[in-house]
């Protein structure tokens, strides 16, 4: 037991000078760490003051990951160190594990940059379709994660040209084991680039029951809330096979009635039209640029109708339905103005008269005897 005491004493006095210098290595990289990150702090601050947002996200995405690389490159000098002096292989290994840390500190920056700038635009009040902003984030994130992921490889020592050639060869297996997730991925790109819709916009399809607010345009669903505030979540291959409305790119809301009045009253329809095609072409909310047709349409059974065919300004539904109404009461003004009526579904009987009297017909029988 001595023996063995007196030599792990002797390998300890032969080392010590490199246990220091390992030991002073890792305080360094404490010290470091610390001073970066007082430092990046008040610069931090020194930033917000400023109108420039850029060099914040800039600065937020540097202060975790820069912590992780100087620890990895810290530890695995104190263990070139021991090396040295152990000759102990296991030290070795951590070459390799320091580069790919690195590696992926470097791709955590770039991550956390690319989260701070679609922020600042998201936050900010720049013009710019929000779904575009999206999906060039997302495949920022993808080709990072997956170059990152490579160049690790590599680091450890994985032939990359082989992972390559594997992915080659097992892509196409599970191409045909997940087309459906590959067709939804491709519908997803194709509604970033085509821009049919965007995230806030109420869309509708004539061809399936999807109607609703587009909430959130993912790569393979896509979040619709319906109108009774359900969600709906629709497969992004299916907006590949149908037509697509998108009443929030509308330019105007139409008007479109017609209304009846009395056949007593048809020596007044031309007056009645003109009244109402010049209320209509001096509202305010109405569009002078668009059709505008006020005319007598057809003797109906039981009215003669005209119908009013315009378009408004605004193309909010609530605020749509507001001048609709008014619209409308307007035009019973006009009608009764005129000393016309509006008519409603009504019968007449005409029975024929009796040539002696001028009285109606008696189509009574006698009773028999």
């Amino acid at each position: 037991m001595d023996l063995n005491f007196d030599v792990l004493q002797k390998l300890l006095m032969e080392n010590s000078s490199y246990l220091i210098q390992a030991f002073i290595v890792v305080f360094g990289a404490l010290v470091i760490d610390f001073i970066q990150r007082r430092v990046l702090k008040k610069l931090l601050r020194r930033l917000e003051e400023t109108e420039n947002k850029w060099d914040d996200a800039l600065v937020l995405a540097i202060s975790k990951p820069l912590s992780l690389i100087i620890w990895a490159a810290g530890i695995a000098l104190a263990a070139d160190i021991l090396q040295k002096s152990t000759k102990a292989v296991i030290f070795s290994a951590v070459q390799p594990i320091r580069d790919a840390i690195i590696v992926g500190a470097l791709a955590w920056i770039l991550l956390r940059l690319i989260n701070n700038i679609e922020k600042t635009f998201i936050d900010g009040d720049h013009e710019i379709d929000y779904t575009t902003v999206d999906a060039i984030s997302k495949l920022l994130r993808i080709s990072v994660i997956i170059t990152a992921a490579l160049v690790a490889l590599q680091t450890l020592g994985y032939s990359v040209s082989g992972v390559l050639a594997f992915g080659g060869i097992g892509g196409i297996a599970i191409g045909f084991a997940a087309k459906d997730l590959l067709a939804n991925f491709f519908g997803g790109l194709t509604i970033y680039l085509d821009r049919p819709f965007a995230v806030g916009d109420w869309v509708r399809s004539p061809d399936r029951e999807i109607e609703g607010v587009v909430e959130k345009i993912g790569w393979r669903l896509t979040c619709i809330r319906t109108f009774d505030k359900r969600p709906l979540y629709v497969p992004n291959s299916i907006f590949t096979t149908i037509a697509v409305e998108n009443p929030s790119r509308m330019q105007n809301r139409r008007i479109y009635e017609t209304i009846g009045i009395r056949y007593d009253d048809v020596s007044k329809m031309d007056p009645i039209i003109q009244n109402v095609k010049k209320m209509l072409q001096n509202h305010p909310e109405i569009d002078p640029q668009k059709t505008l047709i006020v005319n007598f349409d057809s003797f109906a059974p039981s009215s003669l109708d005209f119908f009013v065919y315009t378009f408004t300004k605004t193309t909010d539904w609530v605020y749509f339905h507001k001048v609709k109404q008014e619209i409308l009461l307007l035009i019973v003004k006009i009608i009764e103005s005129e000393g016309a009526e509006i008519a409603f579904p009504t019968s007449t009987i005409h029975l024929a008269q009796s040539p002696e009297t001028g009285h109606p017909q008696d189509k009574t029988k006698p009773p028999p005897r």
